[in-house]
């Protein structure tokens, strides 16, 4: 498989690692050096994009492939506001994309973990819950990604909790989230429910960026040749869907 990597950071470079030793090619590198080579005549031989930059420029990334017909795994956050208008666009045109705040098969197995806690959780006010994320501090949006994820989850299924906020505690209906940004920490988000009796809490460590470029390339090889919108769940576990 042929693959074009818009973004080249240590990100880019753990996925052009993993894609090498799966047997693919990587035919181009984009950064915002190259901008310009985001087009038909670089990207003619490529059956798919990896999207790893900027909240700023990602939207314009991922529309730039699909009008090109190019399916793109994006793994940009913090962008969120403007996915749907995209996810439209990508249908009427379409195209591909595969989007997810985590590409980590670790932090996937945890959304579903995740989900089910929460929904044995609601019924029992007396816990207070959070969810608390720990990255390094090259990380541009806080909170990840991957701890919204898990407040949407979680919001989903707690009736009495109707919106997440970032440290803002003390408020039966909020479900505060808090952000730490430490040095040389690839990513950690914890969960917790805490009562006067006990706590319960799930924690997912990640110990490398391996793991998401990993699940990147799964992602890109799931996604070639394919049209619509998916999700990491579309790749993990599609005998559940």
């Amino acid at each position: 498989m042929n693959i074009a990597l818009i973004g080249y950071g240590k990100m880019g470079h753990a996925i052009e690692d993993i894609a090498i030793k799966r047997g693919h090619n990587i035919i181009v590198r984009i950064t915002s050096a190259n901008r310009h080579e985001l087009d038909a005549t670089h990207l003619k031989d490529a059956d798919v994009a990896i999207e790893f930059t900027s909240p700023e420029a990602a939207k314009a990334n991922v529309l730039a492939c699909t009008r090109l017909k190019l399916p793109v795994v994006c793994g940009t956050t913090g962008w969120n506001e403007e996915l749907e208008e995209v996810k439209i666009e990508i249908e009427n045109e379409g195209g591909a994309l595969l989007q997810a705040s985590n590409f980590s098969i670790g932090v996937n197995i945890f959304f579903e973990i995740n989900k089910q806690l929460a929904i044995l959780m609601n019924g029992h006010p007396e816990y207070a819950m959070s969810v608390e994320e720990t990255h390094h501090t090259a990380k541009k949006d806080a909170p990840s990604g991957t701890a919204i994820t898990l407040a949407e989850q979680i919001l989903a299924h707690i009736d009495h909790k109707k919106n997440w906020a970032l440290n803002f505690m003390n408020n039966e209906h909020i479900l505060p989230i808090v952000a730490h940004r430490v040095e040389h920490v690839p990513g950690t988000h914890k969960v917790t429910y805490s009562s006067a009796i006990d706590d319960i809490e799930i924690i997912h460590t990640a110990h490398s960026r391996e793991g998401f470029a990993l699940g990147a390339v799964l992602a890109a090889e799931f996604l070639a040749g394919k049209n619509g919108v998916f999700t990491m769940r579309d790749v993990l576990f599609q005998e559940h869907k």
